[in-house]
């Protein structure tokens, strides 16, 4: 899910208003607008940081890196949890391969 769309469920599922949530976080409210719209895309660190926080979850899962993300295909996660076990030439073998596999698309 994308960060502007997680923002936005976590908020509501907090009860919370855009300008509850921009207080909390010390943000004007029409910064976290835009980033619920998906108008500002690359907010800092520390405002990710206050943002999860605030909303009750980690940056990752703010953010959709988490292996345990919603939406995740259970093989991709089996996948995810696999690499984890490889040495670290293997997993740079396969950031490789994928740094190829997709340009090729």
């Amino acid at each position: 899910m994308a960060l502007a769309n997680k923002i936005k469920e976590l908020r509501i599922k907090n009860a919370m208003s855009l300008q509850d949530l921009a207080t909390k976080v010390g943000a004007s409210k029409a910064h976290i607008w835009d980033l619920e719209t998906g108008r500002a895309k690359n907010p800092t660190i520390e405002l990710l940081v206050k943002l999860s926080n605030t909303l009750g979850t980690s940056v990752a899962e703010l953010i959709g890196e988490s292996a345990d993300s919603d939406g995740d295909e259970p093989e991709v996660l089996a996948m995810f949890r696999d690499l984890k076990e490889l040495s670290e030439n293997d997993r740079e073998t396969i950031k490789i391969m994928m740094e190829r596999l997709k340009r090729r698309e």
